[in-house]
């Protein structure tokens, strides 16, 4: 038997938030390109390139937020969801270029040098300006994506904050070029390049157990809620994967009272409801047992075998 229930829609959203923060990112790059080539700081040239992949960042969440629809179809029975979390580790792959074009942008100052550098207060106005734009995006990014549940916009901020510490690198860079200590452009350089990695592997993560089926819920923790539901004898070889808040798909063997199967499909609707009740969105199959039968493996072992060593039996 199975029961399917799919969490609402919100892909309008996700969309809405994506444009309105890809805006703010083109605009944040033209500014940080155009202040990077009229002081000369490759440091600022290269916090420049790292917001174009912000913006990358935004059109490969449109992408693929077009085709994360949370319904399942003929081709996609289980829905589309992981679309979402292929989406968030190609983020972590663009904050891994990020963090290779710092570390290169550094080692080719040290190495073949460069012209001074001329910073003005101008200039220093306006990387504040765009200090600003990316604190607001990081922010209302993650807020609107935890609320709906949506992991490429988390992903997104993720990358966004780390171009507010880039950004405060570099200013805090430029200062110190302003008061003459040119070489503050490549000490801050390395710092920012780890700032970025740790962004990049916490993105990764966070979506890799997803996509390679992780148990989304503890075995026992579905036990204990399927054994409260009255009629219910035995529960056992429980499986869960998916994501807890946006869809979990669970696999039960079950033993009830009843012996007709009307009376027995009437209790595995409770237990279908009160999981969804206890865990949001669910997509539960259950395989009924006679009734005579009973299993102390509550899970799936390597040897088959429950933690106390027992194995299936028959009750006689």
């Amino acid at each position: 038997m199975s029961h399917s229930s799919t969490s609402d829609d919100n892909r309008s959203r996700v969309r809405y938030v994506l444009i309105l923060t890809l805006i703010l990112n083109l605009t944040v790059v033209v500014i940080k390109g155009g202040v990077g080539w009229w002081t000369g700081s490759l440091s600022l040239l290269a916090d420049a390139l790292h917001s174009i992949t912000d913006s990358a960042n935004n059109v490969l969440g449109l992408v693929t937020n077009q085709l994360a629809d949370p319904k399942p179809d003929r081709d996609h029975p289980y829905g589309h969801h992981k679309y979402e979390a292929v989406g968030a580790l190609g983020i972590a792959a663009f904050l891994g270029i990020a963090c290779f074009e710092v570390l290169k942008g550094a080692i080719e100052r040290i190495v073949v040098g460069g012209s001074p550098i001329q910073v003005n207060a101008y200039a220093l106005w306006l990387m504040l300006l765009v200090l600003g734009i990316n604190i607001f995006v990081a922010f209302y990014e993650r807020r609107v994506g935890l609320s709906l549940g949506s992991k490429i916009l988390v992903a997104d901020a993720h990358h966004t904050m780390s171009d507010v510490w880039i950004t405060i690198a570099v200013i805090g860079g430029l200062i110190g070029i302003w008061q003459g200590l040119q070489w503050l452009d490549i000490v801050l350089a390395f710092p920012v390049a780890l700032l970025v990695f740790k962004s990049g592997w916490s993105v990764l993560r966070e979506n890799l157990p997803w996509l390679v089926d992780e148990m989304a819920i503890a075995p026992e923790a579905i036990h204990r809620c399927v054994m409260q539901v009255p009629g219910v004898v035995n529960c056992h070889d429980i499986a869960s994967r998916g994501l807890l808040g946006r869809q979990v798909f669970i696999d039960m063997h079950l033993i009830v009272e009843p012996t007709d199967v009307d009376s027995a499909h009437s209790i595995t609707e409770e237990v279908e409801q009160a999981l969804e009740n206890a865990y949001g969105p669910t997509r539960v199959t259950i395989h009924l047992e006679p009734y005579r039968y009973r299993s102390q493996q509550i899970t799936y072992y390597r040897d088959g075998l429950s933690p106390d060593g027992l194995d299936k039996q028959e009750l006689s």
